[in-house]
């Protein structure tokens, strides 16, 4: 079953690189007294996730920051390397945090996991959500295949 509004996001532990290493941070702690916009696709350098996803939170996050969001963050089921090498090359370190879901485990906790077969396994379904203090209070879940509900357009609409 998956998450709904009103709901806490589920404990977990996400991996963040920086130049000084990764970095274990809880869910708690990390949604602890602020406003997120949590975005979530199946895989950095993948083709949707590259072409529209990513660059769509790229030109519109300070339009998010202006309506009172404290972070943007960008999660998929990668490695914190791969999270890193991702935002390098889109040049959004220190903008955009690179959240690594690396065994599927938050994306399962919040019942919007799928398997993508044998090239890429199991992977987080694209989504994206604004989490205040922890509570999920705005989600939105794309059916397979699509993008058009969890883009930074739509988000806007609805903050």
């Amino acid at each position: 079953m998956s998450i709904g509004l009103g709901d806490s996001f589920p404990s977990g532990t996400f991996l963040l690189k920086d130049h000084e290493g990764v970095k274990h941070v809880s869910t708690e702690e990390y949604f602890k007294s602020k406003k997120v916009v949590l975005f979530a696709l199946p895989g950095a350098f993948t083709p949707t996730c590259s072409a529209k996803h990513l660059p769509s939170y790229i030109k519109n996050r300070e339009l998010i920051i202006e309506k009172g969001i404290s972070v943007v963050a960008c999660m998929a089921v990668n490695d914190p390397h791969v999270m890193l090498a991702w935002g390098e090359a889109n040049g959004v370190v220190g903008k955009i945090d690179m959240l690594s879901d690396t065994d599927c485990s938050i994306s399962e906790s919040l019942g919007l996991d799928m398997d993508f077969g044998k090239v890429m396994g199991r992977r987080s379904r694209r989504f994206s959500m604004v989490v205040d203090n922890n509570i999920i209070i705005k989600l939105f879940v794309e059916e397979v295949g699509a993008f058009e509900v969890s883009s930074a357009e739509n988000m806007l609409k609805h903050l």
